[in-house]
């Protein structure tokens, strides 16, 4: 894996699950990372805590709010003194079924999810890549999932944030190549995390593994490796690809 010794990393949501082996992943590699959480101090701390090396920041800050994101990139480059990497993680991605819940309901479910998942990470992307556009390029990796392939009839808002990520993803990659910018994605299928562990432990669980012919989920660890290779040297002339990193439990052309 390249090295990435003094190279300046944002990641959003990095304070649990993918997020968190996303930036110890990257502090291993020798980066200076910044982790970027919306409300769970402590976790963040914890994080920060866990890093290896140093000159590690945590940031708060609401991708939803267009302003908080401005002024997060505006600190995170000030405080680490650049930026390299941007790993758009944050996401939420609430149930919404359509038989169950009326419309007030289902616009609210709408505006939530598209605010976070695909407005939040569209300002991130722009305010980043003019800074990286000034000071000699840089990598953007955004955080998809396999729902915006096979679809998420219980979450549409969530699978269709998804799949707009990926067609953003797609054109910033051809936007900013000539600026020596990268952009691309991974897209994971169900992981091991916190938010994940009560299904895997339930009665849920054994179908969810099922789902891989090799019988698990992925790892937290297993996506980062992912995001790392993207975000590396060694990956340039892949922008614009879309990593699965499903076991083999969605396959596409």
């Amino acid at each position: 894996m390249t090295s990435f010794q003094d190279k300046k990393v944002l990641i959003t949501g990095g304070s649990r699950g993918i997020g968190k082996a996303i930036a110890q992943a990257f502090a291993q590699q020798g980066a200076h990372v910044a982790i970027v959480y919306k409300q769970n101090q402590s976790a963040a701390e914890q994080t920060l805590s866990s890093l290896n090396g140093s000159h590690h920041i945590k940031v708060q800050s609401d991708i939803s709010q267009p302003d908080q994101v401005e002024q997060m990139v505006a600190q995170v480059t000030r405080e680490l003194g650049g930026l390299d990497v941007v790993v758009n993680n944050a996401g939420i991605g609430d149930y919404h079924p359509l038989e169950q819940i009326n419309y007030q309901q289902w616009q609210q479910a709408w505006q939530q999810t598209l605010s976070t998942n695909l407005t939040g990470p569209s300002n991130l992307c722009f305010c980043a890549a003019k800074y990286m556009m000034d000071h000699g390029g840089g990598s953007i990796v955004n955080v998809s999932s396999r729902g915006a392939f096979r679809g998420e009839p219980d979450k549409p808002a969530y699978g269709a944030s998804k799949a707009a990520i990926n067609a953003l993803t797609q054109s910033l990659a051809v936007k900013l190549a000539p600026f020596n910018i990268s952009v691309a994605a991974v897209a994971p299928g169900f992981v091991d995390t916190e938010l994940t562990a009560h299904k895997l432990k339930g009665t849920e669980g054994d179908a969810i593994r099922s789902q891989s012919p090799l019988n698990r989920v992925a790892k937290p660890e297993e996506v980062a490796n992912a995001v790392l290779f993207l975000a590396s040297d060694k990956s340039r002339f892949s922008s614009g690809t879309i990593i699965d990193v499903n076991g083999a439990s969605y396959l596409r052309m």
